[in-house]
Protein backbone atom coordinates (compact mmCIF):
# COMPACT_ATOMS: atom_id res chain seq x y z
CA UNK A 1 0.00 0.00 0.00
CA UNK A 2 1.30 3.44 -0.93
CA UNK A 3 2.10 5.84 1.95
CA UNK A 4 -0.65 8.36 1.15
CA UNK A 5 -3.23 5.59 0.77
CA UNK A 6 -2.25 4.22 4.16
CA UNK A 7 -2.54 7.61 5.86
CA UNK A 8 -5.89 8.33 4.19
CA UNK A 9 -7.19 4.95 5.33
CA UNK A 10 -6.13 5.70 8.90
CA UNK A 11 -7.49 9.24 8.82
CA UNK A 12 -10.78 8.60 7.02
CA UNK A 13 -12.94 7.63 10.03
CA UNK A 14 -11.53 10.50 12.08
CA UNK A 15 -12.02 13.05 9.32
CA UNK A 16 -15.62 11.98 8.86
CA UNK A 17 -16.18 12.45 12.59
CA UNK A 18 -15.02 16.07 12.51
CA UNK A 19 -16.11 17.13 9.03
CA UNK A 20 -19.14 19.07 10.21
CA UNK A 21 -17.12 20.97 12.80
CA UNK A 22 -14.40 21.69 10.22
CA UNK A 23 -16.80 23.46 7.90
CA UNK A 24 -18.64 25.31 10.66
CA UNK A 25 -15.55 27.03 12.04
CA UNK A 26 -14.83 30.69 11.34
CA UNK A 27 -13.52 31.61 7.91
CA UNK A 28 -10.84 33.76 9.54
CA UNK A 29 -7.54 31.95 9.64
CA UNK A 30 -5.50 32.23 12.83
CA UNK A 31 -2.26 34.17 12.51
CA UNK A 32 0.95 32.27 13.02
CA UNK A 33 1.17 32.96 16.78
CA UNK A 34 -2.38 31.71 17.31
CA UNK A 35 -1.65 28.66 15.16
CA UNK A 36 1.46 27.80 17.16
CA UNK A 37 -0.37 28.33 20.45
CA UNK A 38 -3.18 26.00 19.36
CA UNK A 39 -0.51 23.35 18.81
CA UNK A 40 1.15 23.86 22.19
CA UNK A 41 4.27 25.26 20.54
CA UNK A 42 4.62 28.52 22.48
CA UNK A 43 6.29 28.73 25.89
CA UNK A 44 6.86 32.51 26.14
CA UNK A 45 6.38 35.70 24.16
CA UNK A 46 8.63 38.61 25.05
CA UNK A 47 5.81 41.06 24.36
CA UNK A 48 2.06 40.91 23.71
CA UNK A 49 2.67 43.28 20.80
CA UNK A 50 4.11 40.44 18.72
CA UNK A 51 0.57 39.13 18.18
CA UNK A 52 -0.32 42.27 16.23
CA UNK A 53 3.13 42.45 14.68
CA UNK A 54 2.69 39.13 12.82
CA UNK A 55 -0.55 40.26 11.18
CA UNK A 56 1.78 41.72 8.54
CA UNK A 57 4.74 39.93 6.90
CA UNK A 58 7.74 39.87 9.21
CA UNK A 59 11.25 38.43 9.18
CA UNK A 60 11.96 35.73 11.76
CA UNK A 61 15.12 33.81 12.51
CA UNK A 62 16.12 30.59 14.19
CA UNK A 63 19.67 29.78 15.23
CA UNK A 64 21.11 26.32 14.58
CA UNK A 65 24.18 24.82 16.23
CA UNK A 66 26.49 22.97 13.75
CA UNK A 67 27.86 20.57 16.38
CA UNK A 68 27.28 17.60 14.04
CA UNK A 69 26.87 17.09 10.31
CA UNK A 70 23.13 16.63 10.71
CA UNK A 71 20.33 18.06 12.78
CA UNK A 72 18.27 15.66 14.92
CA UNK A 73 14.65 15.38 16.05
CA UNK A 74 15.43 17.58 19.04
CA UNK A 75 15.79 20.42 16.49
CA UNK A 76 12.66 19.46 14.59
CA UNK A 77 10.00 21.30 16.60
CA UNK A 78 11.79 24.64 16.15
CA UNK A 79 12.30 23.97 12.42
CA UNK A 80 8.59 23.23 12.07
CA UNK A 81 7.89 26.47 13.92
CA UNK A 82 9.99 28.35 11.37
CA UNK A 83 8.14 26.56 8.58
CA UNK A 84 4.79 27.68 10.04
CA UNK A 85 6.01 31.28 9.77
CA UNK A 86 7.01 30.78 6.15
CA UNK A 87 3.68 29.15 5.30
CA UNK A 88 1.86 32.28 6.50
CA UNK A 89 3.89 34.67 4.37
CA UNK A 90 6.75 35.57 6.71
CA UNK A 91 10.41 35.43 5.68
CA UNK A 92 12.37 32.79 7.56
CA UNK A 93 16.09 32.93 8.26
CA UNK A 94 17.90 29.83 9.44
CA UNK A 95 21.13 31.04 11.00
CA UNK A 96 23.94 28.50 11.26
CA UNK A 97 26.48 29.20 13.97
CA UNK A 98 29.64 28.83 11.93
CA UNK A 99 31.33 31.20 14.40
CA UNK A 100 29.40 30.55 17.63
CA UNK A 101 29.64 26.81 16.99
CA UNK A 102 33.29 27.04 17.99
CA UNK A 103 32.23 28.60 21.31
CA UNK A 104 29.22 26.54 22.33
CA UNK A 105 26.01 27.65 24.02
CA UNK A 106 26.02 26.83 27.76
CA UNK A 107 22.20 26.80 27.89
CA UNK A 108 20.88 23.48 29.11
CA UNK A 109 24.36 22.00 29.53
CA UNK A 110 26.16 20.95 32.70
CA UNK A 111 29.62 20.87 31.09
CA UNK A 112 31.43 22.68 28.31
CA UNK A 113 31.17 20.98 24.93
CA UNK A 114 34.23 19.65 23.14
CA UNK A 115 35.68 22.06 20.58
CA UNK A 116 35.44 21.14 16.89
CA UNK A 117 38.32 21.58 14.51
CA UNK A 118 37.87 24.22 11.78
CA UNK A 119 37.62 21.45 9.17
CA UNK A 120 34.91 19.61 11.12
CA UNK A 121 32.98 22.81 11.70
CA UNK A 122 33.14 23.78 8.04
CA UNK A 123 31.94 20.32 6.94
CA UNK A 124 29.06 20.46 9.41
CA UNK A 125 28.02 23.93 8.25
CA UNK A 126 27.93 22.83 4.59
CA UNK A 127 25.92 19.69 5.34
CA UNK A 128 23.40 21.48 7.56
CA UNK A 129 23.01 24.32 5.04
CA UNK A 130 21.85 21.80 2.43
CA UNK A 131 19.63 20.03 4.97
CA UNK A 132 17.93 23.24 6.08
CA UNK A 133 17.36 24.51 2.54
CA UNK A 134 15.81 21.20 1.48
CA UNK A 135 13.58 21.06 4.56
CA UNK A 136 12.29 24.64 4.28
CA UNK A 137 11.57 24.19 0.55
CA UNK A 138 10.06 20.69 0.51
CA UNK A 139 8.13 21.29 3.72
CA UNK A 140 5.87 23.89 2.07
CA UNK A 141 4.02 21.61 -0.39
CA UNK A 142 3.95 18.86 2.25
CA UNK A 143 2.26 21.14 4.79
CA UNK A 144 -0.14 22.59 2.22
CA UNK A 145 -1.24 19.09 1.18
CA UNK A 146 -2.43 18.43 4.75
CA UNK A 147 -5.07 21.14 4.47
CA UNK A 148 -6.93 18.87 2.08
CA UNK A 149 -8.19 21.85 0.02
CA UNK A 150 -10.53 23.02 2.78
CA UNK A 151 -8.66 26.14 3.81
CA UNK A 152 -8.45 27.95 0.49
CA UNK A 153 -7.18 31.15 2.09
CA UNK A 154 -4.22 29.21 3.45
CA UNK A 155 -3.51 27.31 0.24
CA UNK A 156 -3.67 30.46 -1.89
CA UNK A 157 -1.56 32.53 0.48
CA UNK A 158 1.85 33.45 -0.83
CA UNK A 159 4.56 31.78 1.21
CA UNK A 160 7.45 33.78 2.58
CA UNK A 161 11.03 33.63 1.38
CA UNK A 162 13.81 31.73 3.12
CA UNK A 163 17.43 32.54 3.78
CA UNK A 164 20.20 30.42 5.24
CA UNK A 165 22.90 32.57 6.84
CA UNK A 166 26.19 31.83 8.61
CA UNK A 167 27.27 34.12 11.44
CA UNK A 168 30.88 33.48 10.56
CA UNK A 169 30.29 36.03 7.78
CA UNK A 170 30.16 38.89 10.30
CA UNK A 171 31.82 37.49 13.40
CA UNK A 172 34.76 35.85 11.66
CA UNK A 173 36.50 39.10 10.81
CA UNK A 174 35.65 40.98 14.00
CA UNK A 175 38.71 41.65 16.16
CA UNK A 176 38.64 41.64 19.96
CA UNK A 177 38.97 45.42 20.30
CA UNK A 178 36.08 46.07 17.92
CA UNK A 179 33.98 43.47 19.73
CA UNK A 180 34.63 45.11 23.10
CA UNK A 181 34.03 48.65 21.84
CA UNK A 182 30.75 47.80 20.07
CA UNK A 183 29.10 44.67 21.46
CA UNK A 184 30.77 44.64 24.87
CA UNK A 185 30.01 48.29 25.53
CA UNK A 186 26.25 47.66 25.46
CA UNK A 187 26.36 44.74 27.91
CA UNK A 188 25.84 44.92 31.66
CA UNK A 189 27.54 42.26 33.79
CA UNK A 190 24.67 42.17 36.30
CA UNK A 191 22.22 41.31 33.51
CA UNK A 192 24.52 38.67 32.04
CA UNK A 193 24.99 37.04 35.45
CA UNK A 194 21.22 36.88 35.94
CA UNK A 195 20.74 34.53 32.98
CA UNK A 196 19.57 31.13 34.19
CA UNK A 197 22.06 29.33 31.95
CA UNK A 198 24.88 31.27 33.59
CA UNK A 199 23.63 30.97 37.17
CA UNK A 200 23.20 27.19 36.96
CA UNK A 201 26.71 26.71 35.60
CA UNK A 202 28.30 29.03 38.15
CA UNK A 203 26.74 26.91 40.89
CA UNK A 204 27.98 23.66 39.34
CA UNK A 205 31.32 21.99 40.04
CA UNK A 206 32.46 22.46 36.44
CA UNK A 207 31.97 26.25 36.52
CA UNK A 208 31.74 28.43 33.43
CA UNK A 209 34.52 29.56 31.14
CA UNK A 210 34.75 33.14 29.87
CA UNK A 211 34.28 31.73 26.37
CA UNK A 212 30.87 30.32 27.21
CA UNK A 213 29.99 33.38 29.30
CA UNK A 214 30.48 35.56 26.22
CA UNK A 215 28.18 33.39 24.07
CA UNK A 216 25.09 35.41 24.97
CA UNK A 217 26.74 38.56 23.60
CA UNK A 218 27.56 36.85 20.32
CA UNK A 219 23.97 35.63 19.95
CA UNK A 220 22.64 39.08 20.78
CA UNK A 221 24.90 40.56 18.12
CA UNK A 222 23.55 38.03 15.62
CA UNK A 223 20.03 39.32 16.24
CA UNK A 224 21.20 42.93 15.87
CA UNK A 225 23.04 42.12 12.63
CA UNK A 226 20.03 40.32 11.10
CA UNK A 227 17.80 43.19 12.22
CA UNK A 228 20.02 45.75 10.51
CA UNK A 229 20.70 43.73 7.35
CA UNK A 230 17.35 42.05 6.73
CA UNK A 231 14.83 43.78 8.98
CA UNK A 232 14.54 40.72 11.20
CA UNK A 233 12.25 41.44 14.16
CA UNK A 234 11.52 38.02 15.67
CA UNK A 235 13.78 35.30 17.04
CA UNK A 236 12.60 31.73 17.65
CA UNK A 237 14.25 29.45 20.15
CA UNK A 238 13.76 26.89 22.87
CA UNK A 239 12.59 28.06 26.28
CA UNK A 240 16.18 27.85 27.53
CA UNK A 241 17.04 30.62 25.03
CA UNK A 242 14.78 33.28 26.53
CA UNK A 243 17.62 35.12 28.28
CA UNK A 244 19.78 35.17 25.17
CA UNK A 245 16.86 36.41 23.08
CA UNK A 246 16.14 39.20 25.56
CA UNK A 247 19.80 40.18 25.30
CA UNK A 248 19.42 40.56 21.55
CA UNK A 249 16.27 42.65 21.91
CA UNK A 250 18.05 44.91 24.40
CA UNK A 251 21.01 45.34 22.04
CA UNK A 252 18.67 46.26 19.19
CA UNK A 253 16.85 48.73 21.43
CA UNK A 254 20.11 50.42 22.42
CA UNK A 255 21.09 50.72 18.78
CA UNK A 256 17.99 52.76 18.06
CA UNK A 257 18.21 56.50 18.23
CA UNK A 258 14.48 57.11 18.58
CA UNK A 259 11.87 55.74 20.96
CA UNK A 260 8.21 55.15 20.26
CA UNK A 261 6.09 57.61 22.22
CA UNK A 262 4.08 56.65 25.28
CA UNK A 263 0.80 57.51 23.53
CA UNK A 264 1.53 55.04 20.75
CA UNK A 265 2.44 52.40 23.29
CA UNK A 266 -0.81 52.89 25.22
CA UNK A 267 -2.75 52.77 21.97
CA UNK A 268 -1.38 49.27 21.40
CA UNK A 269 -2.58 48.29 24.85
CA UNK A 270 0.87 47.55 26.24
CA UNK A 271 0.98 50.01 29.08
CA UNK A 272 4.76 50.40 28.98
CA UNK A 273 7.07 53.25 28.12
CA UNK A 274 7.98 51.98 24.66
CA UNK A 275 7.31 49.36 22.06
CA UNK A 276 10.02 46.78 21.61
CA UNK A 277 11.83 47.05 18.27
CA UNK A 278 12.08 43.27 18.16
CA UNK A 279 10.48 40.22 19.74
CA UNK A 280 11.15 36.71 20.88
CA UNK A 281 9.07 33.54 20.83
CA UNK A 282 10.27 30.54 22.76
CA UNK A 283 9.03 26.99 22.37
CA UNK A 284 8.70 24.37 25.11
CA UNK A 285 11.68 22.05 25.54
CA UNK A 286 10.35 18.57 24.86
CA UNK A 287 11.05 15.71 27.21
CA UNK A 288 9.68 12.18 27.25
CA UNK A 289 7.28 10.91 29.93
CA UNK A 290 10.32 9.57 31.79
CA UNK A 291 11.92 13.03 31.81
CA UNK A 292 14.62 12.26 29.23
CA UNK A 293 15.59 14.76 26.55
CA UNK A 294 13.45 14.29 23.45
CA UNK A 295 15.24 12.80 20.47
CA UNK A 296 17.52 10.42 22.33
CA UNK A 297 17.15 6.67 21.90
CA UNK A 298 19.37 4.54 24.15
CA UNK A 299 21.73 7.50 24.34
CA UNK A 300 21.87 7.99 20.56
CA UNK A 301 20.36 10.94 18.71
CA UNK A 302 17.68 10.34 16.09
CA UNK A 303 19.21 12.21 13.15
CA UNK A 304 17.37 13.82 10.24
CA UNK A 305 20.01 12.52 7.80
CA UNK A 306 18.87 9.17 6.40
CA UNK A 307 22.45 7.91 6.23
CA UNK A 308 22.77 8.38 10.00
CA UNK A 309 19.28 7.27 11.06
CA UNK A 310 17.34 5.20 8.53
CA UNK A 311 13.73 6.12 7.70
CA UNK A 312 12.76 2.81 9.35
CA UNK A 313 14.45 3.71 12.65
CA UNK A 314 13.04 7.25 12.38
CA UNK A 315 9.53 5.85 11.87
CA UNK A 316 9.95 3.41 14.76
CA UNK A 317 11.08 6.21 17.07
CA UNK A 318 7.78 8.05 16.61
CA UNK A 319 5.75 4.82 16.51
CA UNK A 320 6.98 4.04 20.05
CA UNK A 321 5.42 7.27 21.36
CA UNK A 322 3.35 6.64 24.48
CA UNK A 323 -0.38 7.27 24.67
CA UNK A 324 0.34 10.09 27.14
CA UNK A 325 2.54 11.94 24.64
CA UNK A 326 1.02 11.18 21.23
CA UNK A 327 -1.61 13.95 21.28
CA UNK A 328 1.01 16.59 22.06
CA UNK A 329 3.41 15.25 19.42
CA UNK A 330 0.74 15.05 16.71
CA UNK A 331 0.07 18.77 17.09
CA UNK A 332 3.77 19.63 16.97
CA UNK A 333 5.21 17.21 14.42
CA UNK A 334 2.40 17.10 11.87
CA UNK A 335 0.61 19.72 9.79
CA UNK A 336 -2.76 18.02 10.11
CA UNK A 337 -5.34 20.58 11.22
CA UNK A 338 -5.82 20.64 14.99
CA UNK A 339 -9.54 19.93 14.70
CA UNK A 340 -8.76 16.81 12.68
CA UNK A 341 -6.18 15.73 15.24
CA UNK A 342 -8.95 15.80 17.84
CA UNK A 343 -10.89 13.39 15.65
CA UNK A 344 -7.86 11.12 15.34
CA UNK A 345 -7.47 11.09 19.11
CA UNK A 346 -11.15 10.21 19.56
CA UNK A 347 -10.67 7.28 17.19
CA UNK A 348 -7.48 6.31 19.01
CA UNK A 349 -9.17 6.29 22.41
CA UNK A 350 -12.03 4.19 21.04
CA UNK A 351 -9.58 1.58 19.71
CA UNK A 352 -6.33 1.96 21.70
CA UNK A 353 -5.02 -1.45 20.67
CA UNK A 354 -4.82 -0.28 17.03
CA UNK A 355 -2.43 2.61 17.92
CA UNK A 356 -4.05 4.81 15.27
CA UNK A 357 -2.55 8.04 16.59
CA UNK A 358 1.00 6.63 16.75
CA UNK A 359 0.75 5.33 13.18
CA UNK A 360 -0.41 8.70 11.87
CA UNK A 361 2.31 10.52 13.84
CA UNK A 362 5.09 8.20 12.64
CA UNK A 363 3.93 8.37 9.02
CA UNK A 364 3.57 12.17 9.01
CA UNK A 365 6.95 12.85 10.64
CA UNK A 366 8.74 10.35 8.41
CA UNK A 367 7.27 11.68 5.17
CA UNK A 368 8.01 15.27 6.21
CA UNK A 369 11.71 14.48 6.64
CA UNK A 370 12.33 11.62 4.21
CA UNK A 371 9.61 12.06 1.61
CA UNK A 372 7.19 9.50 0.21
CA UNK A 373 10.04 7.19 -0.75
CA UNK A 374 11.46 7.19 2.77
CA UNK A 375 8.04 6.49 4.26
CA UNK A 376 7.49 3.67 1.78
CA UNK A 377 10.78 2.13 2.88
CA UNK A 378 9.92 2.53 6.56
CA UNK A 379 6.53 0.88 6.11
CA UNK A 380 8.05 -1.95 4.10
CA UNK A 381 10.72 -2.60 6.73
CA UNK A 382 8.11 -2.50 9.50
CA UNK A 383 5.94 -4.99 7.63
CA UNK A 384 8.90 -7.24 6.92
CA UNK A 385 10.54 -7.22 10.36
CA UNK A 386 7.34 -7.47 12.39
CA UNK A 387 5.14 -9.70 10.23
CA UNK A 388 3.73 -12.83 11.81
CA UNK A 389 3.80 -14.70 8.49
CA UNK A 390 6.56 -13.67 6.08
CA UNK A 391 5.44 -16.17 3.44
CA UNK A 392 2.20 -14.23 2.92
CA UNK A 393 3.99 -10.99 2.06
CA UNK A 394 4.52 -9.56 -1.43
CA UNK A 395 8.28 -9.97 -1.22
CA UNK A 396 9.26 -8.40 -4.59
CA UNK A 397 7.45 -5.14 -3.76
CA UNK A 398 9.04 -5.09 -0.30
CA UNK A 399 12.48 -5.61 -1.85
CA UNK A 400 11.84 -2.69 -4.20
CA UNK A 401 10.77 -0.43 -1.32
CA UNK A 402 13.71 -1.43 0.88
CA UNK A 403 16.14 -0.82 -1.95
CA UNK A 404 14.86 2.78 -2.40
CA UNK A 405 16.33 3.23 -5.86
CA UNK A 406 16.27 6.88 -7.04
CA UNK A 407 13.30 7.87 -9.16
CA UNK A 408 14.76 9.34 -12.33
CA UNK A 409 11.47 11.11 -13.03
CA UNK A 410 11.83 13.18 -9.85
CA UNK A 411 14.86 15.47 -10.20
CA UNK A 412 16.60 16.36 -6.97
CA UNK A 413 14.86 13.64 -4.95
CA UNK A 414 16.84 12.92 -1.79
CA UNK A 415 18.80 9.69 -1.75
CA UNK A 416 17.63 7.07 0.75
CA UNK A 417 20.24 4.40 1.61
CA UNK A 418 19.13 0.84 0.87
CA UNK A 419 18.15 -1.33 3.85
CA UNK A 420 19.15 -4.45 1.94
CA UNK A 421 22.44 -6.25 2.49
CA UNK A 422 23.40 -7.94 -0.78
CA UNK A 423 25.41 -11.14 -0.59
CA UNK A 424 26.42 -13.73 -3.16
CA UNK A 425 24.14 -16.74 -3.21
CA UNK A 426 27.04 -18.91 -4.31
CA UNK A 427 29.06 -17.90 -1.24
CA UNK A 428 26.36 -18.34 1.42
CA UNK A 429 23.89 -21.02 0.36
CA UNK A 430 24.69 -24.35 2.03
CA UNK A 431 27.08 -22.54 4.34
CA UNK A 432 26.81 -22.14 8.12
CA UNK A 433 24.26 -19.79 9.61
CA UNK A 434 27.06 -18.15 11.58
CA UNK A 435 28.71 -17.05 8.33
CA UNK A 436 25.69 -15.10 7.03
CA UNK A 437 25.02 -13.61 10.45
CA UNK A 438 28.51 -12.14 10.53
CA UNK A 439 28.62 -11.05 6.87
CA UNK A 440 25.26 -9.29 7.17
CA UNK A 441 26.49 -7.18 10.08
CA UNK A 442 23.84 -8.51 12.47
CA UNK A 443 26.67 -9.66 14.74
CA UNK A 444 30.36 -8.77 14.76
CA UNK A 445 31.88 -12.24 14.98
CA UNK A 446 31.11 -15.95 14.73
CA UNK A 447 31.58 -16.19 18.48
CA UNK A 448 28.86 -13.61 19.00
CA UNK A 449 26.67 -15.43 16.46
CA UNK A 450 27.08 -18.72 18.34
CA UNK A 451 26.23 -17.05 21.65
CA UNK A 452 23.08 -15.50 20.14
CA UNK A 453 21.93 -18.88 18.86
CA UNK A 454 22.69 -20.61 22.16
CA UNK A 455 20.81 -17.89 24.03
CA UNK A 456 17.73 -18.43 21.83
CA UNK A 457 17.58 -14.76 20.75
CA UNK A 458 18.08 -15.32 17.02
CA UNK A 459 15.31 -15.59 14.42
CA UNK A 460 15.51 -16.64 10.77
CA UNK A 461 12.52 -15.49 8.69
CA UNK A 462 10.51 -15.00 11.88
CA UNK A 463 11.27 -18.41 13.34
CA UNK A 464 13.49 -18.79 16.41
CA UNK A 465 16.60 -20.90 15.87
CA UNK A 466 16.88 -23.62 18.56
CA UNK A 467 19.93 -23.34 20.81
CA UNK A 468 21.47 -26.56 19.53
CA UNK A 469 21.51 -25.53 15.86
CA UNK A 470 24.57 -23.28 15.76
CA UNK A 471 25.99 -25.53 13.03
CA UNK A 472 22.83 -25.13 10.96
CA UNK A 473 23.25 -24.46 7.22
CA UNK A 474 21.43 -21.88 5.10
CA UNK A 475 19.59 -23.67 2.28
CA UNK A 476 17.40 -22.65 -0.63
CA UNK A 477 14.35 -23.41 1.51
CA UNK A 478 15.42 -20.65 3.91
CA UNK A 479 15.05 -17.93 1.26
CA UNK A 480 11.82 -16.09 0.60
CA UNK A 481 10.61 -15.16 -2.87
CA UNK A 482 13.33 -13.22 -4.67
CA UNK A 483 16.16 -14.59 -2.51
CA UNK A 484 15.35 -12.60 0.64
CA UNK A 485 16.45 -13.74 4.09
CA UNK A 486 15.23 -11.90 7.22
CA UNK A 487 17.46 -12.03 10.29
CA UNK A 488 16.59 -10.77 13.76
CA UNK A 489 18.45 -10.73 17.05
CA UNK A 490 16.61 -9.79 20.21
CA UNK A 491 13.68 -7.40 19.98
CA UNK A 492 14.94 -4.66 17.68
CA UNK A 493 18.06 -5.66 15.72
CA UNK A 494 17.19 -6.64 12.15
CA UNK A 495 18.84 -7.31 8.81
CA UNK A 496 17.27 -7.96 5.41
CA UNK A 497 19.71 -9.98 3.27
CA UNK A 498 19.25 -10.43 -0.46
CA UNK A 499 21.07 -13.49 -1.82
CA UNK A 500 21.74 -13.02 -5.52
Amino acid sequence: MLPRELIHRILRPSLQAVSQRSFSTSSRRANVIEELESRGMVADLTSRAVRKHVDEPAVVYLGVDPSARSLHVGNLAALIGLLHFRLQGHTGIALIGGATGSVGDPSGRSTERNALSPAELDANVKAITTQLTDFLNHGVPFAQSRNRRRDLAFLEKETGAIRVENNLDWLGGMGLLKFLSTVGKTARISTMLSRESVKSRLESTSGLSFTEFSYQLLQAFDFLTLHQRHGCTIQLGGSDQLGNIMGGIEMIRKSKESVVSVSQDVELGLGGDQVDPAYGLTMPLLTTASGEKFGKSAGNAIWLDSSMTSPFDFYQFFLRTTDEEVHKYLKIFSFIRVIEIEGIMADHKAHPDQRVAQKVLAAEATELIHGAKGLRQALAATELFYSSDLKELNTPSLIDALDARPDLSTPGEAAIPSLLVRLSKADFLNQSLEKILTASGLVTSKTQARKAIEAGTLQLNGVRIPAKQHQRLITEEDTLDGGLVVLKQGKSTHKAVLLQ
